[in-house]
């Protein structure tokens, strides 16, 4: 498939650019740092258009670009202890319940720790609540694949759970 031409990746601007706010927020927790991967994402394309080969849908590779890079800014550590202190300091200074911020940022953490692919599972399966069938068709990989990468996970998840 030959790259994206300049007027499509500005109609899928216009169609997408608000689905990948929405992604980037839910992810980061953070409306101006959710902006910042929405210009990315979209810049990026305009750079290197040939970086969507057309597996898949825009909006599906929109999904998964978008993904991507909210894992590699919660990873980035002075970026992630920035976000949670803007996050969840409000909600404890009003008496909010602990449990389910520790919960959260014990959450990033752990995603901030597993390998890239594993981190995506993790963020379609447990966040998103998508099917295996659906997290194989964004990743390109079998649906059995799937399965064994969200056993990895568990296993991390509960190996952290046990050092603690």
């Amino acid at each position: 498939m030959a790259p994206l031409a300049r007027d499509e990746i500005e109609r899928a601007y216009r169609e997408y650019h608000h689905s990948v706010l929405r992604r980037a927020a839910q992810m980061l927790g953070n409306e101006q740092a959710a902006r910042e991967v929405v210009q990315e994402v979209f810049v990026s394309l305009i750079r290197d258009p040939a970086q969507f080969r057309g597996a898949s849908s825009i909006a599906t590779w929109l999904y998964s670009a978008t993904t991507h890079l909210c894992l590699n800014k919660i990873r980035d550590r002075d970026n992630r202890a920035r976000l949670l202190d803007e996050r969840y300091a409000p909600a404890q200074a009003t008496g909010a319940a602990a449990a389910p911020v520790e919960d959260l940022a014990a959450a990033r953490e752990l995603l901030a720790r597993l390998p890239e692919k594993l981190a995506r599972v993790a963020v379609y399966a447990y966040f998103d609540g998508l099917t295996h069938d659906e997290i194989a068709e964004i990743l390109g990989c079998s649906r059995r694949n799937v399965g064994k990468l969200l056993e990895r996970v568990a296993e991390l998840a509960g190996a952290r759970e046990a050092a603690e």
